[in-house]
């Protein structure tokens, strides 16, 4: 599966960054074979519809599934259109990130008010 994380940095030690359409990059990650590599949101200075534009960026880009802390009503409408589920982080390093979606630890959203309700892939650790 190819999912994305909203980071602020392009490098290994990037941090996580809960803007969707406005964070600086994406870092994507291959969950099959463990590639990695960062690419710039060329939605991040628009001035409107950043939220759909970085969701087109990603479908175009093959992604499954995004992991962001705010997804805003235009950006999840555009994402499920594109069949890319959608996760919540509350922040932290890329590594513990992953470590979380691939331990099914983090949220699922499931509606277009930007936050995650429910568990969508399994319980998420206290």
């Amino acid at each position: 599966m190819k999912i994305a994380i909203s980071a602020n940095s392009p490098h290994q030690d990037a941090r996580f960054e809960p803007r969707f359409g406005r964070c600086p990059y994406f870092i994507f990650l291959d969950t099959a074979t463990q590639d990695r590599h960062a690419e710039p949101n060329p939605a991040a200075q628009d001035r409107g519809g950043a939220g759909t534009r970085a969701a087109q960026f990603l479908s175009n880009q093959g992604v499954e599934a995004v992991i962001s802390g705010r997804f805003g009503p235009n950006a999840y409408t555009a994402l499920e259109a594109a069949n890319i589920k959608m996760y919540q982080a509350k922040g932290g390093s890329m590594e513990s990130i992953m470590e979380d979606f691939q331990a099914e630890e983090l949220d699922q959203v499931t509606s277009s008010s930007g936050t995650g309700r429910g568990r969508g892939r399994g319980r998420r650790r206290r």
